[in-house]
């Protein structure tokens, strides 16, 4: 019995010896399944997603010209973070065959501040960043932010290019571009209808329009 015995025990290291080489090459496959199933891609997607940190000594052109627009309509953050989507719209539409942040800010009779004749247009077309300017440097955090954020963020349609502000019209009076078309509702924002209205599909006109009251005006 005890050669038997032996025998077999034999036999199954043997077997067992020839299997250990199978069970490490099936542990590590499965292993490395789940480190790049379960890992690598959230910390893939996670820095692909991630804007660049905002500093005050690396604002871009685009962005000071973003934030120098949407300073010069509004000092509220949430309301600056919709206007700036209607300038990355812009942008990126080219609407009215303009295709950069300076040109659209600058484009004759679309931002009332920056209308030529407009008195305030030197002091808006002048702010630099400066940490002097806490104002102005919310302005610059809030360009920062719509500039790099990923398009699912938009808060509208891309051909959501247009506003006014009640307030700032004379008399209260709607502008002629508004006829016809009805005021968007921006997701997860609340808008105070009498201080901003968000227009989707306008027409674009010609260049040379004849400016309007204020806000935006075309």
């Amino acid at each position: 019995m005890s050669t038997i015995a032996k025998g077999i025990a034999t036999a199954l290291s043997i077997a067992l010896a020839g299997m250990l080489p199978l069970l490490g090459l099936f542990v590590t496959i499965h292993s490395s399944t789940d480190l790049s199933g379960d890992e690598v891609p959230v910390s893939l997607v996670s820095d692909l997603d991630a804007p660049p940190p905002f500093s005050l000594d690396t604002v871009s052109d685009d962005v000071l010209w973003m934030a120098r627009c949407i300073y010069s309509e509004t000092k509220r953050a949430d309301e600056q973070e919709l206007v700036a989507w209607v300038l990355r719209n812009r942008v990126e539409t080219g609407y009215r065959g303009v295709h950069t942040y300076e040109g659209v800010v600058l484009d004759p009779y679309q931002f009332s501040a920056f209308n030529p004749g407009n008195p305030k247009r030197r002091l808006y077309t002048s702010l630099a960043p400066s940490p002097d300017s806490p104002a102005f440097v919310q302005a610059l955090e809030v360009a920062h932010a719509v500039y790099h954020a990923p398009a699912s963020s938009r808060p509208f349609s891309r051909k959501t290019r247009h506003f006014y502000s009640e307030r700032s019209m004379v008399g209260g009076q709607a502008p002629n571009w508004s006829n016809g078309h009805v005021p968007v509702n921006p997701t997860g924002f609340r808008v105070d209808p009498k201080r901003f209205r968000f227009y989707s599909g306008v027409a674009a006109p010609l260049p040379a329009a004849v400016p309007a009251a204020a806000g935006l005006v075309l």
